[in-house]
């Protein structure tokens, strides 16, 4: 039998909960034990005493603010979800309410009780949830260190001696491997470990910057050597000094400015833009690609020689599909990370969300695995990692998303309404994390949730009963 812990300081609405919820059965006995408490003192000192599963609690207390409540009752009651009552709708009351961690937001009067029990059972399920998750332990040493390499893969463990060896000497390295395997962390790996005292490490993304810019961002520019130079400029390779400089997608280089790097890489000098002094190159060089560039070179695409000059030492990334079984550790790690940034603390994963992790295909390597935990944690409620804000395994639909008949040829508008529909779904029906999540503003979701006819059933909103409350 679950505890639920109600308060509020209006006398018959808590009468009227209390009534029923205690009419409610399983089989022929009662479903819910039901404790009320008309101010905050109350509050904490049952949640200490009947560690209950579920606090329904009131905005405002006599003797307090409900969501000031929320942290002591987490410390005195870590698993039981909280729910927070209101008369008050103005947007400040439910971010804040949401933020310090509460599970759902209700509006007083309540309209419809079968809303408020769906509520109430969603919260109960995350309790269970939260007790059974396995903790995950968060303060091992180095776990948030830039430099860090998680994984105990086979693949991964010859990579760490790979890369002992590469950091002992001062050849040039290509990384190649598909993007979001981590080349820029191997790179500032190899580059830590390389040198007894702090030196500079510079990385440029080849692919993000026009060719006509690219060669003054390498090579630097004098003043006057083009329009716009108005000063003489260091190029990465200047900066660098006797460093590291990171060329990153090094494929998606032109093949004229490849010509000049081929250069640089052969004489270890080169000249600013529009310069004649020659300038000696100290810094390694460390190339990545997420292309084959074996092949483009066999191709033509990419300089044979160039692509010779790099390959002194090859290191290759696995994918994350191939090293599955580092994803719990990489989790770990990436959930310590996460929590500070956005200043959370998921730190639970129950163990079929793990599995459900291990199993999602990865086709963004890490990098996609960072982004949709991130996504996760800012969404999760309490410190439990849920699965209803994880991707859907491929033939798995997600939870009560209507999909097209199959063969049928969708509208704009159909697949509008079912994104919508989905995220709305997925947000428990919290407009201002839909809008977050669609990036709208809340009068064109209010539109559009019109224009669907989705408002009523669909969103789900928090339950209104018809008794009314004074807060």
């Amino acid at each position: 039998m679950d505890t639920l812990l109600l308060v509020d300081d209006d006398a018959s609405l808590l009468e009227l909960l209390r009534m029923h919820f205690e009419d409610q059965t399983e089989g022929s006995a009662p479903r819910y034990r039901v404790v009320t408490a008309r101010t905050a003192q109350e509050c904490l000192r049952y949640v200490a005493e009947l560690q209950p599963a579920l606090v329904m609690i009131d905005m405002v207390l006599p003797d307090g603010s409900g969501v000031d409540l929320i942290p002591e009752i987490k410390s005195l009651a870590p698993d039981a979800p909280i729910v927070v009552m209101t008369a008050h709708h103005d947007t400040p009351s439910t971010i804040r309410a949401m933020k310090a961690g509460a599970f759902d937001y209700l509006h007083k009067p309540f309209r419809d009780i079968d809303t408020l029990d769906i509520v109430v059972g969603r919260a109960l399920e995350m309790g269970r949830v939260s007790r059974r998750a396995s903790v995950l332990s968060l303060h091992m040493p180095e776990s948030v260190k830039l430099d860090d390499v998680v994984g105990d893969s086979p693949r991964m463990q010859e990579i760490l001696k790979e890369l002992g060896k590469v950091a002992a000497s001062r050849a040039t390295v290509l990384l190649q491997g598909e993007s979001g395997t981590g080349k820029e962390l191997i790179a500032r790996v190899v580059h830590a470990h390389s040198h007894d005292e702090p030196r500079p490490f510079v990385a440029i993304n080849c692919s993000a910057i026009v060719d006509t810019l690219l060669e003054s961002e390498l090579f630097g520019h004098e003043r006057g050597a083009f329009t716009g130079a108005i000063a003489a400029k260091p190029g990465k390779f200047e900066v660098a000094e006797d460093g590291t400089i990171f060329l990153d997608e090094i494929g998606d280089m032109s093949l004229a400015l490849q010509a000049k790097l081929l250069r640089v890489l052969q004489e270890r000098e080169f000249e600013r833009v529009g310069g004649v002094k020659r300038l000696r190159v100290r810094a390694r060089v460390i190339a990545a690609s997420n292309r084959d560039l074996a092949a483009e070179a066999t191709a033509g695409t990419f300089r044979g020689d160039l692509y010779q000059r790099l390959k002194v030492l090859t290191i290759h990334l696995p994918t994350l599909r191939e090293r599955r079984q580092d994803i719990p550790r990489l989790v770990v790690h990436l959930l310590a990370k996460i929590n500070e940034k956005v200043h959370k603390r998921v730190t639970r994963v129950p163990e079929e969300v793990m599995e459900h992790l291990v199993a999602l295909p990865w086709h963004g390597n890490v990098r996609e695995l960072e982004n949709v935990l991130t996504r996760a944690v800012v969404l999760s409620p309490g410190e439990v990692l849920l699965r209803d804000y994880l991707p859907a395994l491929q033939g798995e639909a997600p939870p009560e998303a209507k999909a097209v008949e199959p063969g049928a040829l969708a509208s704009l508008d159909e697949i509008e309404r079912q994104h919508i529909e989905h995220v709305f779904r997925t947000c428990r029906g919290h407009k201002g994390k839909t809008c977050e999540i669609l990036r709208i503003s809340r009068p064109t979701l209010e539109r559009k949730l019109r224009k669907f006819g989705l408002a009523p059933a669909a969103a789900e909103e928090p339950a209104r009963e018809a008794a009314a409350g004074r807060h």
